[in-house]
């Protein structure tokens, strides 16, 4: 059975480099996101987390202004509702 992002001392570590960007901009915010809400986060908020994280830089960044909406793959509610929590931190 694989362990959840919580017990996984080496999932939270991956995430939070992962989290690391070229666009200060998205750095600050992923960073300040995860320093406040890590702990208490599910494995489908993870799921949705690394979803965004998977976009190249911009369309992440367009993303987190409300430019534009998920689409393909990330166009999942879990996707939407982590987005929203994305967008007030």
């Amino acid at each position: 059975m694989s362990q959840s992002h919580q017990t996984d001392p080496a999932r939270r570590a991956r995430l939070r480099w992962r989290s690391r960007r070229g666009l200060l901009e998205n750095d600050l915010i992923l960073t300040r996101f995860l320093d406040a809400n890590e702990a208490g986060l599910t494995d489908e908020e993870v799921d949705a987390f690394t979803r965004l994280l998977d976009l190249s830089d911009n369309d992440l960044m367009a993303l987190l202004l409300g430019r534009t909406e998920p689409q393909g793959e990330a166009d999942l509610p879990h996707v939407h509702a982590m987005l929203s929590r994305l967008r007030v931190a």
